[in-house]
């Protein structure tokens, strides 16, 4: 009877238990979304392919939430110079919005000093970008252009390429202009579900059009909503590093429907040309390298050809030579270097930093590293690399 009433209290108890829920890695699994589900805009950083150094999205004035929440992050995360943090865009799933002041009341435009203006400057000379993310999805610039074909097949068709985040702003001559205006495009996939249920969409594609308009031409009324001025007769925004400026944050959301699934998602964004990579410099170092290998080996060539071209004389004088060049190491062939621990060192280190990316290098083949899942490819070289040791 005891055994009976045990097993009685255990029943019980798991049936109080709350339900389990499934996890998964963020950006890995697909999360399905219903009409006017929130969609959740997140700033990542500000990157510049000139000075190299990235900032936090709140480092520069920006319209602030009202709590602000930085994401958790891992250790390839960290060493990226990510600073996930969410922003106060409204977005919902396939719901269009014209125009929407981002923050302040449309009477009481955002003023920035003096210091503030300054530093919007300064980072709009360095050519900062800045990064959002949509459902882990980075935003993408659009660059059409036309390629160097006939004059006929220019007329028909653009060439399509993207770039990463968008530009902070421009200059023209000595003036600086913001980009306080960002059109957000977002493709979705309508996902195929039963007559009854409710459809269901996925984001595949994140992308922005920024533009700047001057304060007098957004025409914005009490309920935050703003007339965009027309592309004629717009003036852009513009930032004077001398004196306080004042201007308005604005937005707009419009949806598309594509047939990209969601596993293709990231297609676009792996073809994309990396502003941060230097092919200039690479490409100089790399002839610089041969050509300084190339003289090394000539010179060390022509050494031991003398060397072996006296060695192998059959004269009788060559017995009284006494030894010279290479062949006087045959003796220390056997003996321990002055620094052995820092020979070893050196060896050892060369062996972990082979088999760490050997290793990272398969692992990323059998698409274990998806670039969804942030910062799991520095994470993983790193703790290859302790592991080897």
């Amino acid at each position: 009877s005891s055994l009976q009433e045990g097993l009685r209290y255990t029943l019980l108890w798991l049936f109080l238990l709350p339900g389990s829920d499934s996890f998964y890695v963020p950006g890995v699994a697909p999360i399905n979304f219903h009409r006017n589900d929130p969609v959740e805009i997140k700033a990542v950083k500000l990157t510049s392919s000139r000075t190299q150094l990235p900032y936090e999205y709140y480092s520069l004035p920006f319209c602030q939430p009202t709590k602000i929440t930085y994401k958790a992050e891992n250790l390839g995360e960290v060493l990226r110079g990510d600073r996930i943090v969410n922003t106060p865009f409204q977005v919902s799933m396939n719901v269009e919005k014209k125009c929407e002041v981002l923050c302040n009341l449309p009477n009481k435009p955002v003023t920035l000093t003096v210091e503030q203006s300054k530093l919007v400057a300064e980072r709009i000379r360095e050519d900062y970008y800045v990064h959002l993310i949509a459902d882990n999805l980075p935003v993408a610039t659009r660059l059409e252009f036309y390629s160097n074909r006939e004059e006929e097949e220019k007329k028909k068709e653009k060439d399509v390429q993207f770039e990463h985040g968008y530009r902070l702003g421009f200059m023209d001559g000595n003036k600086f202009y913001l980009h306080n205006h960002l059109s957000f495009i977002l493709y979705y996939h309508r996902e195929d579900v039963e007559e009854s249920q409710e459809p269901t969409y996925r984001v595949v594609r994140f992308e922005v059009v920024p533009q700047s308009i001057k304060l007098e031409d957004l025409k914005a009324d009490e309920k935050s909503t703003c007339t965009l001025p027309e592309a004629t007769g717009s003036a852009p925004q513009e930032i004077e590093p001398s004196r306080e400026n004042q201007l308005l944050f604005t937005y707009s959301v419009h949806w598309e429907e594509s047939d990209i699934k969601w596993a293709s998602r990231w297609d676009t964004y792996l073809t994309m040309s990396d502003v941060q990579i230097h092919w200039f410099s690479i490409i100089n170092s790399v002839v610089v390298v041969f050509f300084l290998s190339g003289i090394l080996s000539m010179i060390i060539i022509r050494t031991l050809r003398k060397d072996i071209a006296n060695y192998n004389k059959e004269d009788d004088i060559e017995d009284t030579m006494e030894e010279s060049g290479w062949k006087l190491v045959h003796g220390d062939v056997f003996r321990p270097p002055q620094y052995p621990m820092i020979l070893s060192s050196l060896l050892g280190s060369g062996i972990q930093l082979f088999c760490m990316i050997l290793i990272v290098i398969f692992v990323a083949m059998l698409g274990m590293l998806s670039p969804s899942s942030r910062g799991a490819l520095m994470t993983t070289a790193c703790f290859l690399f302790m592991f080897m040791g």
